[in-house]
């Protein structure tokens, strides 16, 4: 299961391909059906609020059976908090009953930024979330602004996404007219997503969200907002403590995110973290007899190295004939690294592919854009990403800063630093300044937080979250010893004892504690 995904090189046509991924699975449902109809929020969970913010806080939500055994609503939101009266946007929220007792509602948030709550709760919440978590809480997964069923970034049609995927990349960015060409192309992106989004694309900001994230624990009852995020979920959720953090219910931010990085810094760390996932993937995969990576270590890199290369000058065809350039089996080979019970199947498509065949590799690349096979993208998370992102992070691209940014990039790692690097250009010519700037979290007098990191988690490195538990002074910080991208759902029973037994029963384990 994957939460969060790595910048891509910042043309326009890879960026089409990008995604904040949530993988789709196909669940059984429960048979009872959800409690429906219109509700208001209590005084007490609106509290003191703003009077601008009132009439949102005191709406009329018509909850409403969806998607066979859900709940769904539309909740109204500002456009701009800082002028609320002056437009509304909607933000998109699901529910999933309790099995048992409700002792309230846990919000969910699985990733991206770009992912979707609404399909985490609908596909994959009986898959990561416990039988007693589900049973001791109703579930509410919401789109956050700008993403999928929420009022949402447009920009490229799905048959653009999918010319933009088929799309060769140069191969050396430093040369000044392939620069000039990615610059073109990046700004092209820009236009068509100011064209076709409008003004809501400057207002996909995490603390707008954050904000949105109020609104929705109010409306669903709650005087305080318990709360599971994954991956870019932490900074959503330590993003909200710091605005609010007398409703900071109990907390679990597993796959922390550091929000006093500079994008910069994030890129660099998720390259040296991708690059030490892919030595620990070969060393296994040279444990097996099926393994196409002879010698030691640095061998077996090294032929995944002259792969991307050979691709760079030759993109391959897949069965169904559609050409896989090098950033699409980029994409493709991400993916499994997130989660180290994929890994057997990335051997069999490298293999696949070492022999010429690209189609296992294509498939991964799909299921990380979240495309069909019939052609429809499930989400518009590629889109979302950039959008938050380019709101949420300062991106210098003086083009002698962006070539010393890939010079390191391609020293910490010859096979990812490359596709990482001059991420800085999708936000170039971005028709929205940022709005925030990278800071270390805050939100004394916070109820108590877990934060979890994996020791070999290739998109949020493990010392994020030692630094963000450093930041939140309730916070107390858990480690899993493994491989693969956040915790929850995927360790075994230490963790899931951990998070359940906090969010359930209130139980806080000591900080420092390994499983």
């Amino acid at each position: 299961m994957t939460y969060s995904q790595p910048k891509r090189r910042s043309t326009w046509r890879a960026l089409a391909g990008a995604a904040a991924v949530v993988v789709g699975l196909v669940l059984s449902g429960c048979t009872a059906g959800p409690e429906t109809g219109q509700t208001t929020a209590p005084q007490e969970a609106i509290g003191d609020v703003p009077d601008e913010l009132r009439e949102f806080y005191e709406q009329e939500v018509a909850w409403e059976e969806c998607e066979g055994e859900f709940a769904c609503a539309t909740v109204e939101v500002p456009l701009d908090y800082s002028d609320p009266e002056r437009e509304s946007i909607e933000v998109a929220a699901i529910r999933m009953d309790a099995s048992g007792d409700a002792q309230g509602s846990l919000l969910v948030n699985p990733g991206g930024p770009g992912g979707s709550g609404f399909n985490f709760v609908r596909d994959s919440a009986e898959l990561v979330l416990s039988d007693r978590l589900r049973q001791s809480y109703d579930v509410i997964g919401f789109d956050p602004r700008g993403v999928n069923r929420s009022s949402a970034v447009e920009c490229l049609t799905d048959e653009e996404r999918d010319e933009a995927r088929a799309e060769t990349m140069p191969s050396d960015i430093t040369d000044t007219e392939a620069l000039a060409v990615l610059e073109a192309e990046s700004a092209e992106y820009a236009d068509l997503c100011a064209e076709r989004t409008g003004e809501l694309l400057g207002y996909v900001d995490t603390v707008s969200a954050a904000k949105d994230m109020d609104i929705l624990r109010a409306l669903v009852g709650d005087e305080q907002l318990n709360y599971l995020g994954f991956s870019y979920g932490t900074q959503l959720g330590a993003a909200y403590a710091e605005l609010y953090p007398e409703k900071v219910g109990r907390f679990v931010l597993d796959g922390a995110v550091d929000p006093s990085l500079s994008a910069s810094e994030i890129t660099f760390g998720q390259v040296e973290a991708f690059h030490e996932a892919l030595r620990n993937y070969v060393a296994d995969c040279q444990t097996k007899n099926d393994c196409p990576l002879p010698g030691d270590v640095e061998e077996g890199v090294a032929v995944i190295d002259e792969l991307f290369e050979s691709l760079e000058q030759s993109p391959m065809t897949a069965a169904d004939g559609r050409l896989v350039t090098v950033g699409t089996f980029f994409q493709g080979f991400v993916l499994p690294l997130y989660d180290s019970a994929s890994w057997t199947a990335l051997t069999v498509a490298l293999d696949l592919a070492l022999q010429g065949d690209p189609t296992e590799m294509l498939r991964f690349a799909d299921l990380s854009a979240e495309r069909e096979p019939d052609g429809d993208y499930l989400t518009n998370a590629g889109a979302a990403f950039t959008a938050v992102n380019c709101l949420d992070y300062p991106m210098p691209a003086e083009p002698e800063v962006l070539a010393e940014e890939a010079e390191a990039l391609e020293a910490a790692s010859s096979v990812f630093g490359e596709y990482l690097s001059y991420g800085a250009l999708a936000c170039e010519e971005w028709a929205y300044e940022p709005v925030l700037e990278p800071s270390p979290a805050s939100a004394p007098g916070a109820a108590p937080m877990i934060v979890i990191g994996t020791t070999g988690d290739p998109a949020t490195p493990y010392d994020w979250s030692l630094a963000l538990a450093d930041q939140l002074e309730s916070a107390v910080h858990v480690t899993w010893e493994g491989q693969g991208h956040t915790a929850y759902g995927r360790s075994g029973q230490c963790i899931e004892n951990i998070v359940d037994g906090y969010l359930i029963e209130g139980t806080l384990p000591e900080d420092g504690v390994r499983c």
